[in-house]
């Protein structure tokens, strides 16, 4: 999922000879047989002549993949670039233009439109960058490339379903270089699984429909099991001497065993209290019942904070701590002038 990916600005020309090898097939004849391959699945002869008459290599896709550069950033570095000044305005801006429209499908879908509006803006800051790839031909360059290669070509038979189901043109399925499409980012598997049609016209556009971009949003999260009760989660202070092994340990994980890292950390807030967690101003944390884990993003010398379970949900979107913790700074900062 491109929850995962971050679009990369630059790439270097990827070297030709990476392809090298003899045993792999050229370009054309691997899409010829993966056409063979479609033909069997029962895809119609018509969809797949346009589809796979327009599909290119791109070698930018593949530089893009292999070399996503390493950066050394913190939080506090992180921050401020995805959730700066003017994304705050625009959001903002945003969440007042469209709050009847957020506010019917919040209240549909279990989800409070803040969310909504801070993932749409930090995905594809409101609809304004989404990509301009062939999202066929994206996906399958990078299943030709082979490193992935049964992922990308589930994505791209997903892809055809989209484009079997007349959701969008083939001209309009445009995306990242990841595959990535539309205003909410989805991949095809995720389009499939959770797209909504927001306004009735039989179509699921998240590509140029803002209500088909904002139900699509909700659903995923519901789907995932957001409480519409419960915020994401707050940031801490943690006292002298605290054992970091409270917290969930750092590292790339699989998500069950990042889940279950996250069942050893969770207390209860009344239990954080009493192992000395405080607020950011120094008072005690709320006396409601809510429990949550305690994340270190930076490790034990950066900062600290307890999520709740709406956390996870948006772990779900993108296993990223600095992603998810800049959702929810977003989110907040869009209503904290009603505050």
């Amino acid at each position: 999922m491109f929850r995962t990916l971050i679009a990369i600005t630059t790439a270097a020309i990827f070297s030709t000879a990476v392809f090298a090898d003899d045993t792999k097939p050229a370009f054309a004849d691997y899409t010829a047989t993966l056409k063979q391959e479609a033909l069997a699945k029962g895809y119609a002869p018509q969809l797949l002549d346009e589809v796979f008459s327009s599909l290119q290599f791109h070698e930018r896709v593949v530089s893009a993949d292999k070399s996503q550069p390493e950066f050394v950033e913190t939080l506090s570095t992180y921050l401020p670039k995805r959730v700066s000044e003017t994304r705050i305005k625009m959001a903002r801006e945003r969440y007042q233009q469209y709050l009847p429209e957020l506010t019917k499908i919040g209240e549909k879908y279990g989800v409070q439109p803040r969310f909504i509006v801070a993932l749409w803006g930090l995905e594809s800051s409101f609809g304004r960058i989404m990509g301009s790839y062939s999202v066929p031909s994206a996906l399958v360059t990078l299943a030709y490339e082979g490193r992935r290669e049964a992922f990308f070509k589930a994505e791209f038979y997903q892809a055809l379903d989209i484009l079997a189901q007349g959701h969008i043109s083939l001209n309009d399925m445009k995306g990242s270089w990841a595959g990535a499409m539309g205003q909410s980012q989805f991949m095809p598997s995720s389009f499939m699984a959770y797209a909504q049609d927001g306004d009735g016209d039989g179509k699921k556009d998240i590509w140029t429909n803002q209500l088909d971009v904002f139900a699509s949003i909700a659903n995923y999260l519901k789907q995932q099991g957001w409480d519409n009760n419960k915020t994401w989660g707050r940031e801490v202070l943690l006292p002298k001497n605290f054992d970091f092994s409270q917290a969930i340990a750092r590292g790339s994980l699989q998500r069950s065993e990042w889940l279950g890292r996250w069942a050893q950390s969770e207390r209860s807030l009344s239990d954080w209290n009493a192992l000395g967690l405080q607020r950011l101003n120094g008072t005690a944390l709320p006396a409601v019942d809510i429990s949550a884990a305690l994340i270190l993003p930076d490790g034990d010398s950066g900062r600290a904070f307890l999520a709740y379970d709406n956390y996870k949900v948006l772990m779900h979107w993108n296993k990223s701590y600095y992603f998810v913790t800049s959702v929810g700074y977003l989110a907040d900062l869009i209503v904290a002038a009603e505050s």
